[in-house]
């Protein structure tokens, strides 16, 4: 009897009683994520990476509701301590070595996010290959085949990614998106052309001179927004989104500028 009666006035005033609507999740754009990861840490300030900050909170809300960051940190800056927190929830997960830097991977920021936000413009390095003698990932490789593309030469590598135990590369080749290419046989002009055309596509290259280091003249490249960088390519990377050389001394950058400085993704989406 009562169900017939507010059947009769919900006829009688003409609107529809509907169910209650689960509210949708907060996203979080990887994207936006990793840039900030990559850029914060190497700031001098707790200045939040544009477009980063909103997206950057609920991954930090997340790691201060399970433990671990301290909620004054709930900043929207991916700084070095969210970069810490993140390394331990990472460990958490039973994560070691690159897969444990703090770093964000799909996985384990899916995991974080479970019942809490969903994850959009999802990044991936792809599956690691041989290619020309050498180890990247697959992400790397079409990135590399871009830039020869646009060159119209093919580039002679002379170190790969995941190469481990090299004092002269301190660090920057363990992990992936990371080659040194050969500039043997070119001029000053074409080698230019090189780091211009590797920067269009998304890698923060520098030419190394024997003047900076204990090396011979080549290109350094990193791939931007690669999740399986190791610390020291992702410290390189910053620095490039801050206008310095990626080396100890952090000097202004040296290369030719490119603007703005995308990703590899941003490129292809041009």
């Amino acid at each position: 009897m009562k169900g017939l009666l507010v059947a009769a006035v919900v006829a009688a005033v003409g609107f529809t009683v509907t169910p209650t609507a689960t509210a949708a999740l907060p996203s979080v754009n990887m994207e936006a994520v990793i840039k900030a990861a990559q850029t914060d840490p190497r700031r001098a300030d707790s200045a939040i990476t544009p477009g980063s900050g909103e997206s950057v909170r609920q991954v930090e809300r997340a790691l201060d509701a399970k433990g671990f960051l301290a909620p004054e940190y709930v900043d929207g800056h991916f700084g070095t301590k969210t970069i810490e927190a993140y390394a331990a929830y990472q460990r958490s997960l039973g994560y070691t070595g690159l897969d444990a830097s703090g770093l964000p991977g799909q996985t384990s920021l899916r995991s974080l996010g479970a019942n809490r936000y969903t994850v959009t413009a999802v990044l991936s390095p792809g599956s690691r290959v041989t290619y020309r003698g050498v180890r990247m990932n697959t992400r790397t490789k079409a990135m590399l085949l871009e830039s020869e593309r646009l060159l119209g030469r093919t580039l002679t590598i002379t170190q790969g990614s995941y190469n481990t135990g090299n004092p002269a590369s301190a660090g920057t080749h363990d992990g992936g998106g990371v080659l040194d290419l050969s500039v043997s046989g070119l001029s000053a002009a074409t080698r230019t052309e090189v780091v211009r055309q590797m920067r269009r596509v998304g890698f923060a290259a520098w030419l190394r001179t024997p003047a900076q280091g204990n090396w011979a003249y080549h290109i350094h490249a990193v791939a931007l927004a690669d999740t399986d960088q190791s610390p020291a390519a992702r410290n390189q990377a910053g620095d490039y989104y801050l206008g310095r050389n990626g080396l100890a001394n952090r000097a202004p950058d040296d290369g030719p500028a490119v603007s703005p400085k995308r990703t590899w993704e941003e490129y292809r989406r041009l």
